[in-house]
C-alpha cells in the first residue's frame, strides 16, 4: 500500500507542475502579433 501512495504523490506532484506551467504559460507570455500573407493558386478553386 505505501508504494500506491507513493506512485499517488508522485502523479499528482507532476500534474500539478503541469498545471502550474500551463497556467504560467497562459498568463504572463504575451504573443507578438504579426502578418501572414498566404497566396492561393486559382487552380485550387476549380478542384472538385
Amino acid at each position: 500500500m505505501p508504494s500506491l501512495f507513493r506512485f499517488l504523490t508522485i502523479v499528482a506532484a507532476l500534474g500539478a507542475i503541469g498545471y502550474g506551467v500551463i497556467f504560467g504559460l497562459a498568463n504572463f507570455v504575451d504573443p507578438t502579433p504579426r502578418e501572414m500573407a498566404v497566396t492561393i493558386h486559382p487552380d485550387q478553386f476549380l478542384k472538385k
